[in-house]
């Protein structure tokens, strides 16, 4: 019987929600783990920042627009909190990624920004879900 759910098209309420917490835990700690951790660390270096800056405001200010993204943002994301804002400049950031940083480099290059970049449009769908801290504020609001 239980086999049968496999096969199934449909989905719980339950499992979207716990759908959603896995992946915004996922994404959000992959991506300040495996890349804004290196470039917090290199920003607060002594060695002089080179970062590509496509739109003119200096290497230094992109730098940190994307630490900004992918250490605060992310934090957001796996909190729950503010998360549809908080994917907006994590989705602009992988773009960024892909286009420009990576636009030279052949497809290998470039596809883990556009996994990044899809998982986060996922959320963006979806939304936080039930474990999160906008749902906890949506529900206090309700109550006051």
């Amino acid at each position: 019987m239980k086999l049968m759910r496999l096969y199934s098209s449909g989905t719980t309420v339950s499992n979207l929600d716990l759908a959603s917490l896995i992946l915004r835990v996922a994404a959000g700690s992959f991506m300040i783990y495996g890349h804004g951790a290196g470039k917090f660390t290199k920003f607060f270096s002594d060695e002089p920042i080179e970062f590509i800056n496509p739109f003119g405001i200096g290497a230094v200010a992109t730098l940190a627009l994307v630490i900004f993204a992918e250490i605060i943002c992310s934090l957001l994301v796996i909190l729950g909190l503010m998360t549809r804002y908080a994917l907006i400049p994590l989705m602009i950031t992988m773009l960024y990624a892909v286009f420009v940083a990576h636009g030279d480099d052949p497809f290998r290059q470039k596809e883990m920004g556009l996994l990044y970049f899809f998982m986060f449009l996922a959320l963006m769908l979806i939304g936080p879900g039930k474990y999160s801290l906008d749902r906890m504020i949506k529900k206090r609001r309700k109550t006051v």
